[in-house]
């Protein structure tokens, strides 16, 4: 129900905001204006060459007439006459042509650079996010924040607001004229106003619900395509084809009889207000025939409000339908500055200290933590590592391996305790230069849409060609490289399509050295590779831990053998540390883990 629409239909709090984004661009929204006053106007005068031909040339008439600019230059005689108005009308229309292309263009223009602005406000600020936000809001609905939203807003820029403004100005430079040439004529085209009026409400009301029906059942029917084509491989291993189409039949027929309903209300709407509209001229015809008849009114007079009749209910046509856009934009507008308004909860301190230099220990104090209210991840964990030392954390699925890297990369702060870097407190830091020193591998690697080269750089730009091709090398990737037919800018697709997983994860190993940190974090990093790969990574650990603090997660404990310390996370709590050998000797946690995973192999003993 995310994108139903929420709050008023107008909120001034809001159009405030998304007017700041015009800001910039507020001569050319002047220029626009004055083109929508001009073509307001240009609208008005071409029943009035109309009467003037008429009364003028082909049905002359005395009296009381309304006198154009013009006037004096047209000639008396009737064709020269009816040659000047027709040379007039044609320059009317060429210029209400212009004033329309010129309106439409610059505010389509203004509309794309203030949505411009808008999206790279977004993405900024979704970068500065903290991942408790991202583990609490589906990628699909930010993504549409992104894209879908903003294209509503700038519908409403570029068509909307224009369109408004232009159909109430019409309608106001319209009823003007129309009360100079005859008020009696004027209250005829009045009265079936209401009528026009009452049908635009319950047209408005209609397909309020229609299309807040069509944007909840879209929704879904992105977020089901999303879930599936991304499980595709789940849902062919379990010959699930057809109930995933039956499913997705189900949520497309919604979308389909929710649109069905807004094109019946489009259907009979039109047609009404045209239905009423030809009453309205009907009227005018027997009741201006009436007065033509005593002499109070002139053919010309009457022919004119024919045309103004046409260009009176139009403009309110229009404005039914920009309802819809309004209303839109007001629920897409509050969306998108719902999410500008969310505050990160990691930021940088007013005064950061900067990074402790060399060598630093990590310190783990008293540390518990929590992802929601008191269901402790962490309890009571303390341990400090040394400069330069190498521990490996290890544990059931769930013991709290991971929470320690986030804790310590301040991704998530602690509730109780600290966590300390140099003996400096991670929460007095600026985050990006706290992170800027740890390289870390994931289990599971996660390569952008490029090149190779592109995913081992990420932008860094003073890691050179010798930087990279080192990396690479002492990840044991060059080989792999030196096979591709485009070597390091061998193209990347999507999540690294086409690239095995261990492939993929030496390339996160050659990121890691390319950058050169002082810390390191393997969070699984073996877990999801052949042996053969695990051989290679292994050649590659042994190079990325030297001269670096390093800390391992893992659940091969072959992995982590050589480690200078071990520590045994079991439901959050710190239950063991020391050397393998001593591990072993406790016959403890570590050594029931051990046994596990070596159960067809002799465990050495305390005594051995």
């Amino acid at each position: 129900m995310e994108e139903a629409v929420r709050g008023k239909i107008y909120d001034i709090r809001l159009t405030r905001r998304l007017l700041a984004y015009m800001g910039p661009y507020w001569p050319v929204a002047a220029v626009v204006l004055l083109l929508i006053l001009a073509n307001s106007a240009l609208q008005v005068v071409g029943p009035l060459l109309t009467k003037a031909a008429v009364d003028r040339y082909l049905v002359p008439v005395g009296g009381r007439q309304v006198h154009l600019p013009w006037d004096e230059h047209l000639s008396a005689n009737p064709a020269t006459g009816l040659a000047q108005l027709a040379g007039i009308y044609f320059l009317v229309i060429l210029a209400g042509l212009l004033c329309q292309y010129g309106q439409q263009y610059l505010m389509q223009w203004t509309g794309q650079k203030a949505m411009f602005s808008l999206r790279r406000d977004l993405m900024s600020h979704l970068q500065r996010l903290d991942l408790r936000f991202f583990d609490r809001n589906p990628v699909g609905r930010l993504v549409t924040r992104v894209t879908t939203d903003v294209d509503t807003l700038n519908e409403l820029f570029s068509a909307g607001i224009v369109t408004i403004v232009a159909d109430v100005l019409l309608l106001a430079f319209v009823t003007v004229a129309m009360l100079e040439l005859s008020v009696e004529l004027t209250f005829v085209l009045l009265l079936a106003a209401p009528l026009v009026i009452g049908a635009t409400a319950l047209f408005r009301r209609t397909v309020s619900r229609c299309y807040r029906a069509i944007r909840v059942a879209i929704a879904k029917i992105n977020a089901f395509i999303q879930e599936h084509v991304t499980g595709i491989a789940v849902v062919q291993l379990f010959n699930r084809e057809e109930r995933s189409k039956a499913e997705f039949e189900r949520v497309n027929r919604e979308y389909m009889e929710a649109y069905k309903r807004a094109i019946v209300a489009h259907g009979w709407f039109y047609p009404v207000v045209e239905f009423i509209g030809m009453l309205a001229v009907a009227g005018l015809l027997g009741y201006g025939g009436f007065l033509i008849d005593r002499g109070g009114l002139t053919l010309g007079v009457l022919l004119a409000f024919f045309q103004y009749g046409m260009r009176f209910f139009r403009p309110i046509q229009d404005l039914s339908e920009k309802f819809d856009i309004l209303q839109s934009a007001t629920a897409a507008a509050e969306r998108i500055f719902d999410l500008l308004d969310t505050k990160p909860t990691i930021t940088a301190p007013a005064r950061p200290k900067p990074f402790p230099p060399w060598p630093a220990d990590v310190e783990f104090d008293h540390v518990w933590f929590a992802y929601e209210d008191e269901d402790w991840v962490l309890r009571d964990v303390t341990f400090r590592l040394k400069a330069g030392e190498t521990a490996a954390v290890v544990g059931h699925t769930g013991a709290g391996k991971t929470t320690l890297i986030n804790l310590l990369l301040r991704f998530y702060d602690v509730q109780r305790g600290a966590v300390r870097i140099g003996g400096v407190d991670v929460r007095e830091m600026d985050p990006s230069e706290l992170r800027r020193h740890f390289g870390v591998v994931l289990q599971d690697p996660h390569l952008f849409t490029g090149t190779i080269e592109g995913n081992i750089r990420l932008g860094t730009v003073w890691i050179d060609e010798e930087r990279l091709v080192a990396a690479a090398e002492q990840a044991n990737l060059l080989d792999y490289i030196h096979s591709l037919p485009e070597g390091f800018r061998h193209p990347v697709r999507e999540r690294g399509a086409g690239i095995s997983t261990g492939q993929k994860q030496l390339i996160s190993f050659a990121r890691a050295l390319a950058h050169d940190p002082r810390f390191l974090i393997l969070d699984e990093a073996t877990s999801s590779v052949d042996t053969e790969t695990e051989l290679k990574v292994r050649e590659a650990l042994a190079r990325l831990v030297e001269g670096r603090t390093s800390i391992i997660i893992a659940h091969r404990l072959s992995t982590i053998q050589r480690a200078d310390r071990i520590l045994v996370m079991h439901h959050g709590v710190l239950r063991e540390q020391g050397t393998h050998a001593e591990l072993l000797a406790r016959r403890g946690i570590y050594w029931r883990l051990y046994r596990l995973q070596f159960k067809d192999q002799e465990v050495p003993t305390p005594g051995s």
